[in-house]
């Protein structure tokens, strides 16, 4: 049997499957685009002329405009966003001004309720009227004026390199509340912080970031004035723990700027909410017969602070900590 040899058939190039890469390799410009360009090397081109180099910018300013409307159309809050923005910013603005009426008012109301009393008990037991004008300025109600020592606490900047702030260099709370109890304990007669009065019933406590004297939000810096002899209290601070608190904020970045005033004005904190009161007898102890005169504050039957004692009182809630994040009462 004789066997026929298959015929070979046509050829296929090596790199037939990548004809697409090949032909771009070759050819990287389009036929219709290579051919407008040899006619424009040949001369043969139709030429620019000013009319249509003027409607061709028109048309690219026409779109930029185009799409610069767009954009701001897309950025731009929807009507009714803005509506509720401008009715609570008006609310806003409304309620400020009633409280601020409110707050003048009830200002007023303590000053002719205060004025009231005074000329009651001027006029029935004088020793009475000299014995409240005595405790009025250590309970805080009226404003003094004298010399004492201030006191300014600063918020640090955050350390280079650190990649989250931990509010090591913010002045806490706590911090408040040791120097107020430390220029109590150093002979201070009358303390306020940013112009708030502190009393046996005022409360330094945190917020988020800020800082509150009973309701009153205060920021950095903290001036804290307290009026007495200056270089008296100085000397004594310093040698309390408060004193060395006070040294050791400067680690945190914490600037602390003290310096003697020989004329110190801090205002009264108003007529104070009698809670409870007790007559005490001549040794100190409750009297067992409930009485009804002097400012008091805390548990039903504790004795009213004596004057110049307001330091014990001064900052009774928790503070943050700094580090260790324990509780601090």
């Amino acid at each position: 049997m004789i066997r026929r040899h298959a015929e070979p058939g046509p050829s296929r190039a090596a790199d037939e499957s990548m004809t697409l890469i090949n032909e771009v390799y070759r050819r990287p410009l389009d036929p219709g685009y290579q051919e407008a360009a040899d006619r424009r090397a040949a001369g043969a081109a139709p030429r620019r002329t000013v009319v249509g180099v003027i409607a061709l910018l028109a048309l690219a300013i026409a779109l930029g405009n185009f799409a610069t409307v767009s954009a701001v159309a897309l950025r731009r809050p929807a009507p009714a966003v803005l509506q509720a923005r401008e009715l609570l910013e008006s609310e806003i603005r409304e309620r400020t001004t009633h409280a601020d009426e409110v707050r003048r008012s009830n200002a007023a109301l303590a000053a002719e309720i205060a004025e009231l009393q005074n000329e009651a008990a001027s006029t029935d037991d004088p020793e009475l009227f000299a014995q409240l004008q005595r405790d009025a300025v250590a309970a805080g109600v009226v404003a003094v004026v004298g010399p004492g020592l201030r006191v300014v606490l600063t918020d640090g900047e955050p350390k280079e390199g650190d990649t989250q702030d931990d509010g090591s260099s913010l002045v806490l709370d706590h911090d408040l509340q040791t120097l107020v109890n430390g220029l109590w304990a150093a002979g201070a007669e009358a303390v306020a912080v940013n112009g708030e009065r502190i009393t046996s019933t005022t409360a330094i406590r945190s917020a988020g970031a800020a800082v509150l004297v009973d309701s009153t939000a205060l920021s950095s810096p903290y001036t804290v004035e307290a009026i007495g002899d200056a270089p008296t209290m100085q000397t004594r601070l310093a040698r309390l723990p408060a004193g060395q608190s006070l040294a050791q904020l400067a680690q945190y970045g914490i600037d602390v700027q003290i310096s003697a005033q020989r004329r110190l004005e801090l205002p009264g904190r108003g007529q104070i909410a009698l809670r409870s009161a007790q007559v005490l007898d001549a040794d100190g102890t409750p009297s067992t017969t409930a009485g009804t005169t002097g400012i008091a504050s805390g548990a039903p039957g504790a004795p009213a602070p004596e004057a110049g004692a307001l330091g014990t009182g001064s900052s009774d809630v928790a503070g943050s900590g700094r580090h260790d994040g324990e509780e601090t009462r």
